[in-house]
């Protein structure tokens, strides 16, 4: 089986949510939208203070999260 890519987790993860877009992530968790983009495209990793914004929006826990990250 292929490997998933953050961004094609993150798009799962998003209607799994029902948040349907990064803005609307962006708006639910209260971390910009570009800051986002950069998670999840591997440009940067997240701090440690918005795992748990991210988690509570996305529904799934720091260890998911940080595993589709590729941090974990």
């Amino acid at each position: 089986m292929p490997t998933q890519t953050s961004a094609e987790w993150l798009a799962h993860q998003l209607d799994v949510a029902e948040l349907g877009t990064l803005t609307r992530l962006a708006e639910v968790s209260g971390i910009n939208k570009g800051t986002l983009s950069k998670y999840f495209n591997g440009q940067q990793r997240p701090s440690i203070d918005v795992i748990g914004p991210l988690c509570t929006a996305l529904k799934v826990s720091p260890e998911t999260l940080l595993k589709a990250l590729n941090a974990l």
